[in-house]
């Protein structure tokens, strides 16, 4: 009967019609997609396939009976023909079931190609990713679900399909011989005799049904087990990752004990989702084991008083119970599947826990109206908050009413609560919608986000210094003008070096890279979040300095808690959290709009414009 492993419920719940429907509708859209013909081609030539793939053991039947024949008849000219009849069914079988794989295989991963890049496009679209992180519901791990639920859910259905299908064939084409084979059997009661045409069909019924019966029974404690054991891996994983990430800061500290004791724990529940899943397979397998012997034998004890009446032929008896065994193994389909169904159902129930968490989310954000951040282009150049209300996504409020104007050219440094003002920085950013109340944003000019810690993408040097254009964006010459402004040449060497550069260079190095990347997007909207925290006082005012010759018409809003940058900026605003309520904003502007230093010409500007007419082809002459 082969291995079985998980639940009746866990089947059963696999082939409800709400799950089903849910399922399709996020997966089945694949084969309505832009490749839909060639989908649909491929998934036609499965069909033909397996059941060109169910007549190699219906001539096998065939061919065992007339072989028993033979050798009962003693006739050995029958032999060679035998052979080579043999040799062909081996032959037709071998290509038919290495045709079925490559394109089956090739419509799983095409499959597989198109799920993760429809989950991959909602979950990073406008920041879901960052948001989804705040709603309710079973959705952690993501990256799991993508990389390895997906695999799961697209290889396990088209293979559950598949074999679904071949058996439903198997079943149909050899009750039809058994039935054939078993004649009609009689019951005497007394005076009254009962006739039982296609009397083992019948048997095979019974026998497969009760086989089932009491494996379902037997595996109704897997599901939990599948489901638990899939979660305790995801968490085991995602600790290791998250260490990982944070290498330098537990090395820093020497917590490499209180790791090494949370990895243990979360081993443990490994291991212990383990054992009691081997626990439930252990029950089925003591079946099973017990069954799938039975099986080998029950069919031939059942024919063989036909044999022994002269009713039927030695070939007639082979053929009869290999009939008997291939009825019986393609009814006890929902046991043999018992362990994948369990697997699929577990991995779709978390990729759509994921998709209905994003889908959620963006109908939240999309109906909400005024009870939800409305963050649009606006008519001017001009940065407006009106009557804007931050809150968390329990509706705890951190800003309320706050209504201001910024506009092109002005310095603005914001100074207090710095969670206020990160939350404040994720509205314009559209990554932060709890609230009420309206942001316009200025129809002109780049908006560019500097963030404590520049992210730094595994890659090449290039790559993580022109983030997030690609590695190719900026020719050699403007790169390395960037990085020398910022006190980085000795990274210029290193261009092209594929490093884990998030790990190699210093907080300050990141600091200094982010504002490299800032010269070469030169945005006319910056954010800065205490990008230069890690930064002596001497190379932070250099930056801010920067700030005010590169970028004297654009406008730039700072967190820093400094009190020498008051300087560097025209205006500034102070926010303070009160003892009960929402944070309070207080607005300072300086009459004096040069911030306090002499203005001077865009250095690298200037550079960088000499260097792109340097690289720019020829004009050709007239008239060419």
């Amino acid at each position: 009967m082969g291995q079985s492993s998980s639940t009746a419920a866990q089947a059963t719940a696999a082939l409800q019609p709400t799950f089903l429907k849910r399922f399709g509708r996020l997966a089945g859209a694949y084969w309505s997609s832009e490749a839909k013909w060639k989908v649909r081609g491929m998934t036609a030539a499965l069909v033909v396939l397996t059941v060109a793939q169910v007549v190699s053991p219906i001539l096998m039947n065939i061919w065992n009976q007339k072989l028993f024949d033979s050798l009962e008849q003693r006739a050995i000219g029958h032999i060679p023909m035998l052979i080579l009849a043999l040799g062909g069914i081996i032959l037709a079988n071998a290509l038919v079931t290495s045709t079925h794989l490559n394109i089956k295989r090739r419509l799983q991963m095409g499959w597989r190609q198109w799920l993760v890049r429809t989950v991959l496009d909602e979950w990073m679209r406008e920041g879901r990713h960052y948001q989804v992180g705040f709603m309710p519901g079973e959705h952690d791990n993501p990256d799991g679900r993508i990389a390895e639920d997906i695999r799961v859910t697209t290889e396990n259905a088209i293979g559950l399909a598949h074999s679904l299908f071949y058996c439903i064939l198997l079943l149909v084409s050899f009750t039809k011989i058994l039935w054939s084979l078993s004649g009609e059997a009689s019951i005497d009661w007394g005076d009254v005799s009962i006739s039982i045409p296609g009397h083992l069909v019948w048997i095979a019924l019974l026998y497969a049904a009760v086989g089932s019966a009491i494996a379902m029974l037997l595996g109704r404690p897997l599901v939990r087990a599948v489901n638990n054991r899939q979660t305790c891996e995801a968490n085991f994983r995602f600790g290791l990752v998250r260490v990982r990430e944070h290498s330098e800061a537990v090395a820093l500290l020497h917590g490499e004990p209180d790791e090494r004791r949370r990895f243990t724990e979360l081993f443990l529940d490994v291991a212990s989702a383990w054992h009691r899943q081997t626990r439930a397979l252990v029950e089925i397998f003591l079946f099973s084991s017990s069954y799938s012997v039975l099986s080998n034998v029950f069919p031939v004890l059942i024919a063989s008083p036909s044999f022994i009446s002269g009713a039927i032929t030695l070939g007639g008896l082979m053929q009869t119970a290999q009939a008997f065994q291939q009825m019986e193994a393609a009814l006890s389909w929902p046991v043999d599947n018992l362990s994948t169904l369990a697997e699929w159902k577990a991995s779709v129930e978390r990729v759509l826990g994921l998709h209905e968490a994003l889908q959620t989310l963006d109908e939240e954000i999309a109906s909400a109206g005024h009870k939800r951040i409305q963050v649009a282009r606006g008519a001017r150049a001009v940065l407006t908050f009106r009557d804007l209300t931050v809150s968390s996504p329990r509706e705890e409020v951190a800003i309320q009413g706050y209504s201001a104007e910024f506009h092109p050219g002005e310095h603005v440094l914001i100074s207090g609560d710095s969670g206020a003002a990160l939350k404040l920085f994720k509205v314009v950013a559209g990554l932060w919608p709890w609230g009420r109340g309206q942001v316009e944003l200025p129809n002109d000019g780049a908006i560019f986000f500097m963030p404590q810690r520049p992210y730094l993408p595994i890659g090449r040097l290039r790559s993580a210094v022109s983030y997030p254009a690609g590695p190719d964006a900026f020719s050699d010459e403007v790169l390395a003008a960037a990085l020398e402004r910022v006190g980085l040449d000795g990274l210029i060497p290193r261009l092209n070096t594929t490093e884990p550069w998030d790990k190699i260079l210093t907080a300050a190095e990141q600091q200094r890279l982010g504002f490299a990347r800032l010269l070469l997007h030169r945005p006319g909207w910056i954010f800065i979040q205490e990008a230069t925290d890690a930064l002596d006082p001497v190379s932070e005012a250099d930056f801010m300095q920067l700030l005010h010759e590169e970028f004297q018409e654009a406008t730039v809003l700072t967190v820093g808690h400094h009190s020498g940058l008051d300087s560097y900026f025209h205006r500034k605003l102070v926010l303070v959290k009160a003892e009960q309520g929402p944070v309070l904003i207080t607005d300072r502007r300086k009459t004096d709009r040069s911030g306090g230093t002499k203005r001077a010409q865009p250095r690298f500007y200037d550079r960088m414009l000499g260097l792109l007419k340097k690289s720019a082809p020829p004009t050709p002459p007239p008239g060419r």
